[in-house]
């Protein structure tokens, strides 16, 4: 499973882009179970944009979701952060 995240906004308004396969990874059935659930996960009905804060594309085998800080769930916040750990 190819898990691509790309991040916007922030103090800086900066972008950055980070990407994993799961497939060779110790850790890919967990991340591909976290992938799942972030997808089926969704955040609070009527979101209002918040100024400086994070926005999240999250691109998972094909599929495509926009996320934004602070609304992500659990599942959704654990999964951008191990993916963007990756480009650190």
């Amino acid at each position: 499973m190819l898990i691509t995240v790309i991040r916007t906004g922030g103090f800086a308004g900066g972008e950055r882009t980070a990407s994993l396969e799961t497939e060779c990874r110790p850790d890919g059935p967990a991340l591909e179970r976290l992938a799942e659930r972030a997808l089926a996960d969704e955040g609070p009905v009527g979101r209002d944009l918040v100024p400086d804060a994070f926005g999240y594309v999250v691109h998972i085998d094909g599929k495509v979701v926009d996320l934004q800080d602070p609304y992500l769930t659990e599942a959704q916040q654990q999964l951008v952060d191990a993916v963007l750990a990756e480009a650190a």
